[in-house]
């Protein structure tokens, strides 16, 4: 066998061995693939590569969420400090849930279930709205229809008390009727969705042993 046909078929064995590297580590795909409405899979979520925050290099997990070298990104670095395991990315997807929960409870009437995550002054003025409420006679019938958007705001931290507050800017989708005595609707629709949006601040002291954070204040 002369030295030409072999230097081929040593060619085409390295042909058919980059093809078959290259489909292992990229697949293949056929015709159009829908994207995942759901998130990641566990297993993605395990394979996912993640990535290090270089020595003086902006941390990613902070800058996705506000600008570098802001106050409200100082001050989430400085909550990472004291408490290392604190991820933002984490407390948004977090805060989605608790926004939930509570306004529905709120406007539901009936906030027993979700006291221990408001400040008692948070909790006083929902009390006193529910308490007015039902004073004139007016019912709630909501139903939460989703969450538009959710942005940080702004964050602040205190190192002498280590309490950090994030306040949050969130826009959700409802259907929102308000009846009279007599059942009849004075404010709201019953088909209609209403948008609302609220600015609400999460406060919490960094490091401790209770790890929930708590609204401690409301807004427009």
């Amino acid at each position: 066998m002369s030295s030409a046909v072999i230097q081929l078929l040593v060619l085409a064995a390295i042909a058919v061995f980059l093809i078959l590297r290259l489909r292992s580590v990229l697949g293949t795909r056929d015709g159009f693939e829908k994207p995942p409405i759901a998130g990641p899979s566990p297993d993605a979520k395990r394979n996912r590569p993640e990535f290090e925050v270089i020595e003086g290099g902006p941390d990613r997990d902070i800058t996705d969420h506000v600008t570098d070298g802001s106050p409200s990104a100082k001050a989430l670095a400085d909550m990472k400090k004291v408490e290392p395991g604190f991820n933002v990315t984490e407390f948004m997807q977090g805060a989605r849930g608790a926004y939930e929960m509570i306004l529905m409870a709120f406007e539901h009437g009936d906030i027993k279930d979700v006291r221990d995550f408001m400040s008692p002054e948070v909790a006083e003025a929902f009390d006193d709205v529910i308490r007015q409420r039902h004073e004139q006679g007016l019912t709630v019938e909501s139903t939460f229809v989703g969450l538009r958007d959710i942005a940080l705001n702004e964050a602040e931290f205190d190192r002498d008390s280590k309490f950090g507050e994030i306040t949050l800017r969130l826009t959700a989708e409802l259907i929102y009727v308000v009846r009279d005595k007599g059942g009849d609707i004075i404010e709201g629709s019953a088909t209609e969705i209403k948008r609302q949006r609220d600015v609400w601040t999460f406060g919490r002291t960094m490091g401790a042993n209770d790890p929930n954070w708590q609204l401690v204040a409301t807004g427009e």
